[in-house]
């Protein structure tokens, strides 16, 4: 039974929460995280300030969201790696370890507060977001030597800058921030990143900022860029919205056994290898010590983690005013990211795991081979070759795959821009599922001739 239990994933044993977020009880999804002692262990720390961050302002206590999101920041400038948490890795396994969130989640955390302090009107604060944004991609960028198919930026998150500059009238610094986030896009084949295509609707933002800066060659680099003709509009009296649709639910991470067996290579050293002899890992021979037979060398388990993608409630949504109807574009695929960067570190994660199962081998032959001989009369010592394969099955049991992830996110993330006038605006957001199962929903937005910013979200 505890093994049963030890090989439930994380989802497993927080489903209760997300079954919650799933139907949209925000507030019964709120109680159940604060009473769930899983995530309220030290080294889930990070993750439960994420999501209570993310159900607070899911029920709209937009102060308390960015309370606890400004505590993730804290505990992620200040580091969560040190000297323990690396032998716990080293020992037991990396679900023990402090979860230290996902690269895309980090720059979530700034989506976020940026939108809480922007719906409290606090437009110094959300500014101030948006220059942590330029700092976190720095981060992100200086994190590889070879940057070429990494990801070093969040095309979203720029995009999200431009926009906080421009609710704040900073054309300049808004021009900036849409061409970083178009030239991420370009850097890649068919300007498709991470499963999302350049949207036109920032294809034209850009080009305005540079009309509006007065950048004459940067605007016709653009037209000729985007084999788009500019033309100039203005915004409705009462402004514009930018609604933001979160769309389905983030993938599940699970576990996903591989077995390797330890043999002997040709110049005596060990070598992984699976069952298809296709993958051949050599291990430095010092690890192990003692005159190991080919009789004592035995299959490994590796437990590695893989992201399952959900599928999505809705598959496609419009919004509708009284004059005109308008389409979201896709902005960011948590599904695609999600997937891409863990295959991307695929590589350091198996010469973590591999080294940890040399150092629980190289404790189970140590016993083993001090068994021999050591007893009675001669013999072998019982006690020593039980300890031996006593920490032959700790090391069985213990590996385990990280399944921990940020799984209140979306799994994707559409955005669109809607004219509004002064007064109040009545927009209908439909909402299609291939099922039939349609929903029509009315949102009610005050236009007060500045840039509004609003989340949907579908979280099933």
């Amino acid at each position: 039974m505890f093994f049963v239990y030890g090989c439930a994933s994380y989802n497993d044993k927080v489903a209760s929460y997300y079954k919650k977020i799933s139907t949209g009880d925000y507030q019964a999804a709120e109680k159940d995280l604060v009473k769930n002692s899983l995530l309220k262990k030290p080294r889930n720390k990070l993750l439960y300030l994420m999501e209570m961050g993310r159900v607070s302002q899911l029920n709209k206590d937009y102060e308390a969201s960015n309370r606890y999101f400004n505590e993730a920041d804290r505990l992620l400038e200040i580091g969560l790696g040190n000297a323990k948490d690396a032998i716990v890795g080293a020992l037991v396994n990396p679900m023990n370890q402090n979860y230290k969130g996902e690269d895309f989640e980090k720059f979530m955390i700034h989506y976020y507060k940026a939108l809480n302090y922007l719906y409290l009107n606090n437009t110094e604060d959300a500014i101030v977001e948006a220059r942590r944004i330029t700092l976190q991609s720095q981060e992100q960028t200086d994190k590889f030597n070879d940057r070429k198919n990494r990801y070093t930026k969040d095309a979203f998150s720029l995009m999200l800058q431009g926009l906080i500059y421009e609710h704040d009238k900073d054309v300049n610094n808004a021009f900036i921030a849409y061409r970083n986030a178009v030239e991420v896009y370009l850097d890649k084949t068919d300007s498709v990143y991470y499963g999302t295509p350049l949207p036109n609707s920032l294809k034209y933002d850009v080009m305005r900022m540079a009309y509006l800066n007065g950048f004459d060659s940067e605007l016709q680099r653009f037209e000729k860029l985007f084999n788009m003709p500019y033309k100039h509009y203005t915004s409705g009296e009462g402004g514009e919205l930018v609604l933001f649709w979160e769309n389905g639910v983030a993938p599940v991470k699970q576990q996903e056994d591989l077995f390797f067996s330890l043999v002997k290579g040709s110049n005596n050293d060990f070598v992984f290898t699976n069952a298809a002899g296709t993958i051949f890992i050599p291990i430095d021979r010092n690890v192990y010590r003692g005159s190991t037979s080919l009789n004592d060398v035995h299959s490994v388990r590796v437990a590695f983690p893989k992201y399952v993608t959900q599928p999505s409630y809705y598959q496609d949504a419009t919004l509708k005013t009284d004059s005109a109807t308008y389409y979201f574009e896709k902005a960011e695929d948590i599904n695609d990211l999600a997937v891409a960067t863990l295959k991307q570190r695929f590589a350091k994660e198996m010469g973590k795991t591999l080294t940890r199962l040399a150092i629980k081998k190289a404790a189970e032959y140590t016993l083993k081979e001090s068994a021999k001989g050591s007893g009675k009369n001669g013999k072998d010592n019982a006690l020593l070759e039980g300890l031996g394969f006593g920490v032959q099955l700790y090391g069985l049991l213990s590996e385990k795959a990280d399944t921990r992830n940020w799984q209140s996110l979306p799994s994707q993330i559409s955005y669109t821009r809607v004219p509004l006038k002064l007064g109040e605006n009545k927009i209908t957001i439909q909402l299609k599922n291939n099922d039939g199962n349609n929903l029509t929903d009315t949102i009610k937005i005050q236009g007060n001739g500045t840039l509004k910013f609003l989340s949907y979200p579908t979280l099933r």
